[in-house]
């Protein structure tokens, strides 16, 4: 399996999360511990990223003598939306961007972790085989029931453009909708090829994507691991 090349190195403040953060999902926060208000605002104003890491001890709201630990693959997460409902209370809409692997992390103030990264280059699109084809199909016919529900697109779970013809980005959207574990989820994030991720999908779920009946979207309970 091919590992990703490091393509610049940050230091960038962290938000350990129960789940992780794939490229291109959407990511909505409502924002109130002292440790996080400051940061995204500041975030927000400089247009700089925070990195999204999945935790594997600890809560996400922080608790006194509670230590917390995560994974050390993570995801760039850039503010696309900010708004702030009462002085100690924000709402913000994010986008998964590039990964990151953590090379040293430290617990400051309040608690926030701020961590020295790798950012990592994606890699290249892959095309989806004909084997895994019935994924693809599925998730268009998601989308297109959405959209029949008059959903707009800027409030879709899944977000256009739509790269049905990538296997990475099928398999990242299957990995956000459908019934996985956290552990599963990380496990998708740390394989690095679109065509790795799509075909452990498949293992996982692939009884999901048989042909559903004209005008139902499959159902995401069906064929849970």
């Amino acid at each position: 399996m091919p590992e990703a090349r490091v393509k610049q190195q940050l230091s960038i403040p962290l938000f350990p999360l129960r789940l992780p953060l794939h490229s291109q999902g959407v990511l909505s926060l409502q924002i109130f511990e002292i440790r996080y208000l400051d940061m995204v605002r500041q975030q927000h104003k400089t247009g700089e990223p925070f990195g999204v890491v999945a935790l594997h001890e600890g809560d996400e709201i922080r608790k006194p003598g509670k230590e917390e630990r995560f994974a050390s693959l993570g995801t760039l997460a850039h503010i696309t939306e900010f708004n702030a409902l009462q002085p100690a209370l924000l709402h913000i809409v994010c986008e998964g961007g590039e990964q990151f692997r953590i090379r040293s992390s430290e617990c400051g103030k309040f608690g926030l972790w701020r961590a020295e990264v790798d950012v990592l280059e994606a890699a290249q699109p892959d095309p989806i085989p004909p084997a895994f084809q019935s994924a693809a199909n599925a998730l268009g016919h998601v989308i297109a029931e959405l959209r029949r529900q008059g959903i707009p697109d800027a409030r879709l779970p899944i977000r256009p453009p739509f790269h049905l013809d990538e296997a990475g980005w099928v398999a990242d959207r299957w990995a956000e909708i459908a019934p996985l574990s956290p552990q599963q989820r990380q496990t998708l994030l740390e394989t690095h090829t679109g065509i790795g991720r799509l075909a452990q999908i498949m293992e996982w779920l692939g009884g999901m994507f048989d042909a559903p009946p004209a005008g139902s979207p499959p159902d995401p309970s069906r064929g849970a691991p």
